[in-house]
């Protein structure tokens, strides 16, 4: 679980008559950049506020978000060219015109956008937010992106390849170096080794958007309800995985009234897997501890009903609960929601029979989703998360009875978010770690173990980690 989204609100440009005359979809575009880089804002979340401001639908809209998503993603190598076409550097322009400036080179190196149609949009969206002489800045410098083809600027601003593998994929995949050499460790350890095209392979699903995934909840509709709807297909390896080709997930009624979730596959196993963990004596006492928004604490639910379990879900802020209350508000069974810190949890030690600690984390496993992630995270919070993950696993630990299972799980692979965290809890003695492999037979390709571990370009799904550990003593 990454941590939760700040508030948020849309600042589009200034109304003025020559508004009218740019184009509404890369004035959107462009609205949302200037959100996410001026306000904080997450690119998901604020692009349905500016598409529904600009009243833009079906192909505009689509074209809106492959613009504004796709120059969030590659905002290194663009810079990295636009640096080698302009006289300043880049911290010397201004901002407005700089996410102007990126806008048109998306179009030309990624889009297939002919240079001059994409060199006059920009041109004139340039004009609106910084006047003419601005316009005229973005006019000569995407005249000169369009000099080369996507490969000649390749060769002229990324590393080389044998000698800087790290460096090279860095710049042409649009990643921080740091995440790029993280991602590369977590492969090859779970691998056993890795080379650099597998890291490769998951930089470029990084950059690729994510289909929409639904979860029929278990108790409240059955999956082959979902299946009906137009463009749905069964996911691949969650038995309550539906897939949608396009669509906005928000109008189906099932997931208005709760029955049905959007819910990445990968948060899907996770929650299966710890719930088919094998223990001895009572299974109906269970916890969801950082448990916001909801979705895996509403499929907790389900896939207890059959055993008349009591769940309690605990996330420490307020509003994240409040959407926890809501995902189980209609759901079957005995359940409760409830603010607190869970490093303190008001429970007993030893009072729960399974614990699912989906922990807060850098998220480096959901990029494909959150395309200017890449860019806010450093190492600095990887070190502060870890930190925070090793009290909530502690906690999580303290809180099961001895025979219980804790699930231990994130959506980064980073190594120092998770078997740095597991081992070190291992190292306590009280807990022995078991091997998730056998308890999802239906997924392909699960690597060394014990722990699951998940990838966007091996299964498909979001990058997944979870340890499960049994209390002994």
């Amino acid at each position: 679980m990454t941590d939760g989204p700040r508030g948020h609100r849309t600042r589009p440009v200034q109304w003025r008559p020559d508004r009218k005359a740019t184009d509404p979809s890369r004035l959107a575009a462009y609205d949302i950049l200037r959100a996410v880089h001026d306000d904080g804002a997450y690119a998901n979340l604020v692009a349905q506020q500016v598409l529904a401001q600009a009243d833009l639908h079906g192909r505009d809209a689509a074209f809106t978000t492959t613009l504004a998503y796709g120059t969030l993603r590659r905002q290194g190598f663009i810079d990295a060219v636009l640096e080698a076409c302009s006289a300043r550097p880049l911290a010397e322009i201004d901002a407005q015109v700089l996410d102007v400036v990126r806008l048109g080179a998306m179009q030309i190196l990624f889009l297939g956008t002919p240079p001059h149609a994409a060199v006059g949009e920009t041109v004139q969206l340039a004009r609106l937010v910084g006047g003419e002489a601005r316009s005229k800045f973005a006019n000569a410098v995407l005249r000169r992106v369009g000099e080369r083809d996507l490969d000649e600027w390749v060769e002229e601003v990324a590393p080389d390849a044998q000698s800087d593998p790290a460096g090279h994929l860095a710049v042409v995949q649009s990643h921080p170096r740091w995440i790029v050499e993280a991602l590369h460790d977590a492969l090859s350890s779970w691998r056993g080794s890795s080379s650099w095209s597998d890291t490769e392979e998951l930089l470029v699903a990084d950059n690729v958007n994510a289909e929409v995934t639904l979860v029929a909840r278990p108790g409240r509709i059955d999956v082959d309800e979902l299946l009906d709807l137009r463009g749905a297909r069964p996911g691949l390896w969650s038995p309550y995985a539906v897939t949608l080709e396009s669509g906005n997930p928000g109008a189906i009624p099932a997931v208005r009234s709760g029955d049905a979730g959007v819910q990445d596959e990968g948060s899907q196993l996770v929650a299966i897997a710890l719930s088919r963990a094998g223990i001895e004596g009572t299974d109906d006492t269970w916890l969801d501890m950082a448990a916001g928004p909801g979705g895996k604490a509403a499929l907790l639910a389900g896939l207890g009903l059959d055993r008349d379990v009591r769940l309690l879900a605990v996330d420490r802020a307020q509003h994240r609960s409040h959407l926890v209350a809501q995902a189980l508000e209609s759901a079957p069974g005995h359940h409760l929601s409830v603010t607190a810190d869970s490093t303190a949890g008001p429970w007993r030690s030893g009072t729960f029979d399974r614990v699912l600690l989906d922990a807060p984390c850098t998220g480096l496993g959901v990029l494909r989703r959150r395309p200017e992630s890449r860019w806010r995270r450093t190492p600095a919070d990887v070190a502060d998360l870890s930190a925070l993950q090793s009290r909530l696993l502690a906690s999580a630990i303290d809180a099961v009875r001895v025979g219980g299972v804790v699930g231990y799980a994130t959506c980064s692979p980073h190594l120092a978010e998770t078997t740095v965290v597991v081992d070190d809890a291992v190292r306590r003695g009280d807990v022995e770690r078991l091997d998730v492999r056998p308890l999802l037979p239906e997924v392909d390709d699960l690597g060394a173990g014990p722990d699951l571990r998940l990838w966007p370009h091996v299964h498909g799904t979001d990058g997944m980690f979870l340890a499960i550990l049994r209390r002994t003593r």
